[in-house]
């Protein structure tokens, strides 16, 4: 697990200059995975209305370690009481240290700060590790999961939000 102690959250603008490793990581993630030309993807991603993820509906939310960006995420409104998580996205070479659910847990937390209950998400068919994590992070699938990935196509995902209840 990595040492949150040296983890920065920063929320963001598409347009940071802290976003774009995000952006052109996830593009070329993207390309690779499902067989799509390389600009086709960058273009999809920085121009697709930055203020679907800025406050006070979305947010863009990355991680900087020691100034680096390592991982990161956003949410945007997919109805009055669900939020729409996109963009999860961890460095490759920060991969296996448990930043994904770090980011999950910042984006359900700043979704239930802005009012949201719900979760609402779609990943892809060429995206195994993704599945698992957000089953792993308490997920509901909301497809048939015994059906072969590439017939399901986007497979979509739930997950109800609660506050916690603090300790006295």
């Amino acid at each position: 697990m990595s040492d949150t102690r040296r983890l920065q959250i920063h929320a963001v603008s598409q347009d940071d200059p802290r976003a774009a490793p995000l952006l052109a990581e996830l593009a070329v993630e993207y390309s690779t995975r499902y067989e799509r030309p390389l600009e086709e993807q960058v273009e999809a991603l920085i121009t697709h209305p930055g203020e679907e993820f800025a406050p006070p509906h979305g947010a863009l939310l990355v991680v900087v370690e020691d100034g680096e960006p390592v991982a990161g995420g956003a949410f945007r409104r997919y109805d009055e009481d669900t939020a729409e998580l996109k963009r999860i996205w961890t460095s490759r070479r920060h991969r296996r240290r448990g930043l994904a659910r770090i980011v999950l847990a910042e984006l359900e937390t700043e979704a239930l700060l802005r009012g949201y209950a719900r979760i609402y998400l779609t990943t892809g068919w060429r995206q195994p590790e993704a599945v698992g994590l957000y089953l792993a992070a308490g997920y509901t699938a909301l497809y048939d999961v015994t059906r072969p990935a590439e017939e399901i196509g986007p497979h979509p995902f739930e997950k109800f939000l609660t506050r916690k209840v603090e300790s006295a």
